[in-house]
């Protein structure tokens, strides 16, 4: 499915793309995925991507939707997933896993993590690494929903940490706080930078 189209926008995103030699959605997606995965200081002002050259799933995300808005692409959004991340779709955290020690840790084979891709039509786009694609998580995923690039921040976190204290209602084996679980997933998150 061809979902590449040419940048002639005069919004603020697209302009920043094009000095940085992106002339359509391809190339600007392939200089998103390239960027290193780290998380930006201002999640409010995307234009900070372009100067921390740097950025998360939801920056790099929230950024490429709005650069199909400012080019009137409506079949383009912006997806907030919920999938099972553990040590084997995500090798970077398996060592989280491994060194949780305490009895509750036994019943701990993931946690339920948010994640932030485009979907054109019906195809997921994730540009967050350079190896990343839908494959990384398709097979795990436990709900989705459509937002809007300003909601990757205080939405995202409250939409997370609401599944998560529902997750933990529905799962008395696992015997964390959402505290202790929002605190193992930081370490996780910590071991993808």
């Amino acid at each position: 499915m061809n979902y590449n189209f040419e940048i002639n926008s005069n919004g603020e995103i697209s302009q920043l793309f094009l000095k940085n030699n992106c002339f359509d959605f391809h190339s600007a997606s392939e200089f998103i995925r390239n960027l290193p995965y780290r998380r930006n200081l201002n999640k409010d002002n995307l234009a900070t991507v372009f100067i921390d050259e740097y950025g998360t799933c939801s920056t790099k995300h929230a950024l490429l939707k709005i650069l199909a808005e400012e080019n009137n692409q409506p079949h383009f959004k912006l997806i907030l997933g919920i999938f099972k991340m553990n040590g084997i779709n995500t090798p970077k955290i398996k060592s989280v896993f491994e060194t949780l020690r305490e009895p509750q840790s036994d019943k701990l084979e993931y946690i339920p993590e948010a994640h932030n891709y485009l979907k054109f039509k019906n195809q997921i786009l994730d540009f967050t690494k350079k190896n990343s694609s839908e494959n990384d998580f398709i097979n795990d995923l436990l709900e989705e929903t459509e937002i809007q690039p300003h909601q990757i921040n205080q939405f995202k976190i409250e939409f997370h940490k609401n599944y998560l204290k529902k997750w933990l209602s529905e799962h008395p084996e696992i015997h964390y706080s959402l505290d202790e679980l929002w605190n193992i997933r930081e370490l996780c998150i910590a071991h993808l930078s």
